[in-house]
């Protein structure tokens, strides 16, 4: 329905897909967004007819990032206590909540993942994207760090670098290359293109999948992932950046010219 944020479907046996539904807002991530999408992900993952999950945008594009024109600090769907930058810290706990799901959660990414799209995007499991589809992160040329960085654990370090201190667009040959995303595919196949990464995945027994992530993201947190990522909402506390002093209108304005440029 029109009114949904967001739509769900089972496109295959074993495989559901969430489409982010606000295509009207880019796909803004609001926090009533945000509560469904996680929400969604959770019921598929206690779900016996669910073995993995896609998430896409609707529209046309993945997700411009966060709605900076709601209240992000009203209405969160879960509890964060208020240390360093609060907001910051409870986006990295959710993201990192869909590590902690045992099935797989694929990013199906089309247009573009701008900032906190392009957190979502990275906080899946495998990312597939249109070969004219678009990455970036221009908050990070003004407010710091991401809220959800997990990009030094996802890219080679210089190109990580490069990320953080320039904040600019990627293509998507670009963002294959250098690990944000797993394969390009056309446009107009990317939809087909996933599901059938998707089907192939759910042949394999859920247990079985969960082990295999599980073990990945091992890897990942003994090199230190998950600690670095919880740093970034006390440097950006310490650094009293405008997203920490909740400069939330200024912000808006600078992402929008950002964007344009």
């Amino acid at each position: 329905m029109a009114d949904d944020l967001i739509l769900i479907d089972e496109p295959a046996p074993y495989v559901r897909r969430v489409t982010l539904n606000r295509p009207e807002k880019r796909n803004a991530i609001s926090n009533a967004l945000r509560s469904e999408f996680l929400a969604a992900l959770q019921a598929a993952d206690t779900d016996e007819a669910v073995r993995v999950s896609i998430v896409r945008g609707s529209g046309t594009c993945f997700s411009s990032g966060y709605d900076l024109k709601s209240d992000l600090g009203a209405d969160q769907p879960y509890f964060t206590a208020d240390v360093g930058t609060q907001f910051s810290r409870h986006i990295a706990e959710g993201f990192l909540s869909v590590w902690d799901l045992a099935k797989p959660v694929i990013a199906q990414v089309h247009g573009y993942a701008m900032a906190g799209g392009l957190e979502l995007a990275s906080s899946c499991d495998l990312v597939y994207i249109a070969d004219d589809a678009k990455l970036s992160h221009p908050v990070v040329k003004f407010a710091g760090l991401p809220d959800f960085a997990p990009f030094p654990f996802l890219a080679l370090m210089r190109n990580a670098m490069e990320l953080h201190l320039t904040g600019r667009q990627f293509t998507a040959q670009e963002a294959v290359s250098m690990g944000l995303a797993n394969r390009a595919f056309p446009a107009e196949e990317l939809d087909e293109r996933v599901l059938e990464i998707a089907v192939e995945i759910a042949q394999t027994n859920a247990a079985v999948l969960s082990v295999n992530k599980r073990y990945v993201h091992a890897a990942m947190e003994a090199m230190g992932a998950r600690s670095v990522i919880r740093t970034a909402p006390d440097l950006q506390a310490g650094a009293k950046l405008d997203a920490a002093r909740g400069d939330i209108g200024n912000l808006t304005e600078r992402v929008k010219a950002s964007s344009k440029a």
